[in-house]
């Protein structure tokens, strides 16, 4: 029986994807006999409404000096940060007196837009290789997991905050209520508490089964922030939705009758109570329609390589991850996956071991079909990569459902 990590209490599942490796984890051919499992669980508590993991790998084995995730990658996220920033300042009203903190600070991306325009600040990032490309910008980087014990020693080296920022990252954190403390700890009595994680609502309504993965303990509702924060004594006082990583929600947390509550909130709340995100039967439908999206797409990819198609995949993201392995997708129906990201380049996926190829390349593979694992980037991908595809090669994606573009 496993209990809340929010409430302690009971929580029910309602889809289960089995053995699944770690979803960063591209390897070597020669590490394939010593990968690490888990369970991949999801339940839901019907006391705060909190959708989680069952079961985590231990932290040092996800975020770690190899990690393969760095955000800069992407010159969508470049100015999405550069936007969150702007945001951030005008709302605050900070100025080169100001102290910002950013909890999983990764390469910087974020963090470094403050202290262009002079703002004092401090970024948090345990994972050592992308915490000292954020070092080389010149940032101020402390390498370690947040805690209620580490706000207490930043406390007593620097100060309040004005401002605490995180961005995909609280959802990757179990001890949610030291995160909380710890926030409570280092916030002004003005200071605002702004994160944005991946948003339960687009996962339901999407049915984006992909964002569950190892990092993602939490899948937070505005629902379940809410109850999470009044236990701090702080309030959920503003919501806004984002489309990054396939939908995202910003949540502003302040310390309780500090600030004025917007209206979106409640809003956002009742919206979220009428489509059922507070009910299980909600979730219950949910590994359903994942089942129809697995079948659709192992019937596409097996037909077109009978047909004597070329099908490679686009992107080696975390998500894909959940994908190959649920789905059994291997290099029998994917021949490769190009991607841009140094570390994961001429490795193996993690649990099928498709072969992860240099984006450089993608041009010169001549693939009929391309499967698009990074589909959050639809967009951008799209434009960069029309004149290649032309009228001759094609996109599949498999969220919200099959469909060959």
């Amino acid at each position: 029986m496993n209990r809340c990590l929010v409430c302690k209490n009971i929580v029910k599942p309602f889809i289960n994807f089995g053995e699944m490796p770690i979803a960063n984890a591209f390897i070597c051919k020669k590490d394939i006999n010593t990968e690490y499992k888990f369970e991949l669980k999801i339940g839901f508590c019907n006391e705060c409404k909190m959708v989680q993991l069952f079961e985590q790998p231990a932290r040092e084995k996800m975020f770690h000096e190899n990690y393969s995730f760095f955000s800069s990658t992407s010159n969508y996220m470049i100015e999405h940060f550069k936007n969150f920033c702007k945001t951030v300042k005008l709302k605050q009203n900070l100025n080169d007196k100001s102290f910002v903190l950013e909890l999983g600070c990764n390469d910087g991306i974020l963090l470094n837009n403050f202290k262009k325009s002079n703002i004092g600040c401090l970024g948090i990032e345990p994972s050592e290789n992308v915490a000292d490309v954020a070092i080389e910008k010149g940032l101020n980087i402390i390498k370690e997991f947040f805690d209620k014990n580490l706000a207490e020693k930043i406390l007593s080296k620097f100060s309040k905050t004005d401002t605490i920022l995180s961005a995909n990252v609280i959802c990757h954190i179990p001890y949610i209520h030291s995160i909380f403390g710890g926030v409570k700890t280092l916030l002004k009595e003005n200071g605002l508490f702004i994160f944005e994680d991946p948003y339960l609502g687009d996962v339901i309504e999407k049915t984006s089964f992909d964002q569950f993965y190892d990092e993602h303990v939490f899948l937070f509702s505005a629902i379940s922030v809410r109850y999470i924060a009044n236990l701090y004594d702080l309030e959920l006082i503003d919501v806004d939705p984002q489309i990054t990583h396939g939908g995202s929600m910003r949540y502003t947390i302040a310390h309780k009758n500090s600030k004025q509550i917007s209206t979106k909130v409640s809003k956002l709340i009742a919206k979220e109570t009428n489509n059922g995100l507070d009910n299980m039967q909600t979730y219950t439908s949910f590994e359903t329609k994942v089942n129809k999206i697995k079948k659709d797409l192992i019937d596409l990819l097996k037909e077109l390589k009978k047909n004597g198609k070329k099908i490679v995949a686009y992107g080696a993201t975390s998500k894909s991850t959940t994908v190959t392995n649920y789905f059994g997708i291997d290099s029998s129906l994917i021949e490769s996956i190009y991607d841009n990201t140094p570390i994961k380049q001429n490795k193996v996926s993690p649990g099928k071991y498709i072969p992860i190829l240099p984006y450089e390349q993608f041009r010169n593979s001549n693939p009929d079909y391309v499967l698009l694992f990074a589909w959050n980037h639809s967009r951008e991908i799209f434009e960069k990569e029309r004149e290649y595809m032309g009228k001759h090669r094609k996109w599949i994606t498999y969220i919200p459902h099959v469909k060959i573009h």
